[in-house]
C-alpha cells in the first residue's frame, strides 16, 4: 500500500505547475499568463482528440501530462535564458528524479512517469513527436488568443519559433 504521505507530497509537487507562470507570456508582460498546468491540460485534450490509428493516444495523454513536470521545480526554461540545453536536461531530470521518489510506495507507477517523460525528452515514439508538435501548437493558439484580447499585444515571435518546425501532418 502507497504512503498516503507520499501521494500528497507528490500531488503537492504537481499543484505547484499550477502557479508556475509560462516564462515566455511573464516576459511579454501577458495579463493573467497561463499556468504550465493550464498549458499541460489543453496539450492532454488535444492528445484526447488524436484518431489516427497509428498514436496511442492514450500514451499520447500520458506525455502531455509528465512532459513538464519537472518545472514544478526548475521553473519554466526558456531558450532566451542562456542555459545551455544540456545543463536543462541535467537540471529537469535531476528534479524528475526527485519528483518521482516520493511515489516509492508505488515504485512502478513512479517509473512509468519518468520513463514517459524520457520518452518526450528523447522524442523516442511516435507519440512523444506528437506531443512535441502539440507543444508548439499549444503555444501559438495560446498567442493567438492572447493577441486577439490583449490587443496591441505583438506575439509574432512566438509563430515564428515554430515555423518549419512541425513534424506531424
Amino acid at each position: 500500500i502507497m504512503s498516503v504521505t507520499g501521494i500528497i507530497e507528490f500531488l503537492r509537487i504537481c499543484g505547484r505547475l499550477k502557479c508556475t507562470k509560462r516564462t515566455g507570456w511573464v516576459n511579454n508582460n501577458i495579463a493573467l499568463p497561463e499556468s504550465v498546468s493550464d498549458h499541460m491540460y489543453r496539450m492532454a485534450m488535444m492528445s484526447f482528440l488524436v484518431q489516427d490509428p497509428s498514436i496511442n493516444k492514450d500514451r499520447a495523454m500520458k506525455i502531455a501530462l509528465v512532459h513538464d513536470l519537472a518545472e514544478s521545480i526548475v521553473g519554466d526554461i526558456t531558450p532566451h535564458q542562456g542555459i545551455p540545453k544540456e545543463k536543462k536536461r541535467e537540471m529537469e531530470q535531476t528534479a524528475m528524479r526527485e519528483i518521482v521518489s516520493s511515489l516509492s510506495g508505488r515504485p512502478a507507477v513512479g517509473q512509468e512517469i519518468y520513463d514517459l517523460w524520457m520518452e518526450y525528452e528523447t522524442a523516442s515514439s511516435p507519440e512523444a513527436r506528437l506531443v512535441k508538435d502539440f507543444d508548439k501548437l499549444e503555444m501559438i493558439l495560446q498567442a493567438d488568443e492572447y493577441e486577439e484580447a490583449q490587443s496591441p499585444v505583438d506575439l509574432q515571435q512566438f509563430f515564428e519559433s515554430t515555423k518549419d518546425m512541425f513534424k506531424h501532418e
